[in-house]
């Protein structure tokens, strides 16, 4: 059963041109999951979700269909650009010294606290809130379960792999890649907005791209104005918090001007400087 974010608070942890592109532009970037510090993470979670599955069937002896799920996997993950899941990422933890690290442009960015409920309410479509999932063996999660008695109930695997069923399953399992980390990660407790923009059927978002000196990334912007609309919100209800990082050189009144003269005047008032004791080293 997914999570419920209705009580939490979700921290994005970012620079100040992304908050100016959240708060003043209304658009939330979801970015190529291949393009992060993570990118091996979605082949890690498919090679592992095909061991656990075929691994189950090796244990019932049923050989044949654990070859089967083997190279149904081995050929899905020759389209893994393909499958390439877009996404926002954000952690439960406030003020919290690895994020800003790590996310936060080394403690001089700036932290956007997002009501959990309401992004919630927008993921909807192609669009889902995943709470990323670390554990190593793939064996506990509910997708192994999913594969495995769809593949046991399946007299012709030769009619199976073309199956429906099948066929969305593996959409469903390449869609909860992007949500999935090694578990050296999890202190982050991170949660994920991901797009699975090769559900092209329910996805009318066109690709940008943001050309920078070293490469090319393609992101997709999404409406945040269009979104709380839909979900009968404002954006000031959506957004509950900004915290100035702990190096940030950012003066909060300049910060507090910026957002009422953007029309964000309750949010002005939630402004906050960091206290995490963040200090960078003088070698």
């Amino acid at each position: 059963m997914a999570r419920e974010y209705e009580n939490d608070i979700l921290y994005h942890y970012t620079d100040y041109q992304a908050l100016d592109g959240i708060l003043r532009q209304a658009q939330l970037r979801v970015n190529n999951v291949l393009n992060m510090n993570d990118a091996a993470e979605m082949r890690y979670f498919m090679e592992g979700l095909c061991d656990a599955v075929a691994g189950r069937l090796e244990g019932d002896g049923d050989h044949e269909r654990a070859e089967w799920v083997r190279e149904l996997f081995r050929e899905e993950l020759k389209k893994e650009f393909f499958y390439s899941a877009y996404a926002a990422c954000f952690s439960l933890f406030r003020d919290d010294a690895a994020q800003w690290e790590r996310y936060g442009n080394r403690g001089r960015g700036v932290c956007i606290a997002f009501q959990g409920k309401y992004l919630q309410r927008m993921a909807k479509g192609v669009l889902s809130l995943q709470t990323v999932f670390y554990q190593d063996d793939m064996a506990a999660h509910n997708l192994t379960g999913v594969f495995y008695r769809l593949v046991k109930r399946k007299k012709d695997l030769a009619e199976a792999e073309h199956g429906t069923e099948i066929k969305k399953a593996m959409n469903y399992a390449w869609s909860c890649s992007a949500a999935f980390k090694h578990p050296s990660f999890l202190s982050e407790q991170e949660v994920r907005l991901v797009v699975s923009p090769f559900v092209k059927e329910y996805f009318e978002v066109s690709p940008c791209y943001h050309v920078t000196v070293e490469r090319i990334k393609k992101y997709y912007p999404l409406d945040l104005m269009d979104m709380c609309q839909k979900a009968g919100i404002g954006l000031e209800e959506l957004v509950q918090e900004i915290i100035i990082g702990p190096e940030s050189t950012q003066s909060k009144p300049i910060m507090q001007d910026y957002l009422r003269d953007n029309g964000l005047k309750e949010l002005a008032e939630r402004v906050s400087l960091s206290q995490c004791p963040l200090r960078r080293s003088l070698s």
